[in-house]
């Protein structure tokens, strides 16, 4: 038995998932606009073992969603994981938001490129580009949404999902752009990807690990997925 704990609040869905080598045993999240990740994470946590059936000390790692996303979302999550993984001394396993979210959406749709998108507010969203197998085929960027942003993909049939989508529909307004609204990320993806890091080993320094907040100076860059 792998059991696995996940913890994703890089967005407004404070979200936890227990899962036994990849398997989803438990998950529990709430998606409010007053984000409620400092009052609520803990508690779910709690409430999943609890379900569980299981003690903390049968954990044998932490998931975390390491963004981008909201910065105090972020912390809260990171803070938390590394409280658990020093206190229970297992490791931590970090996973991109964003390529979490392109492997929630692969097995939902047929399109040829997912493009999951997080709200950076205004007309600015956190997103990437992958294929149906998870591949990413575009770096993390900071885009201002314009009709070009995309351009290059829209040749074949591009999804955009997340939080941030909707508000650039009008923008990107091309016959190959399809939008799924209300979906933001879940800790119920975090698990196959983060089981396959657990075996392996693919950990983080729990003292030096910083989730990755792709502050607004960077223009792109290659993830560690």
């Amino acid at each position: 038995m792998s059991l696995l704990l996940a913890i994703e609040t890089s967005t407004k869905n404070c979200s936890v998932a227990l899962f036994d080598n990849g398997s989803l045993l438990q998950l529990k999240e709430n998606n409010s606009e007053k984000y409620l990740h400092a009052e609520k994470l803990t508690v779910f946590i709690e409430d999943i073992i609890k379900k569980a059936k299981i003690s903390f000390k049968e954990i044998k790692g932490v998931i975390l969603s390491k963004g981008p996303g909201s910065y105090t979302g972020l912390r809260i999550g990171t803070s938390t994981a590394k409280g658990l993984c020093y206190s229970l001394d297992i490791p931590l396993i970090s996973v991109s938001t964003l390529r979490a979210m392109a492997f929630g959406m692969s097995s939902k749709n047929n399109y040829k490129f997912l493009c999951p998108m997080i709200d950076a507010r205004r007309m600015e969203v956190f997103s990437s580009i992958y294929d149906q197998k998870n591949n990413q085929v575009r770096e993390i960027k900071a885009d201002i949404v314009d009709s070009d942003t995309y351009l290059e993909f829209l040749k074949d049939k591009v999804v955009f999902f997340g939080d941030g989508a909707l508000k650039c529909k009008q923008a990107i307004n091309n016959p190959n752009a399809h939008f799924i609204k209300d979906i933001y990320p879940s800790a119920n993806d975090l698990g196959l990807l983060g089981m396959k890091k657990f075996i392996n080993k693919d950990f983080e320094d729990v003292a030096y690990f910083e989730p990755y907040y792709l502050k607004d100076f960077v223009i792109g860059a290659k993830e560690k997925s």
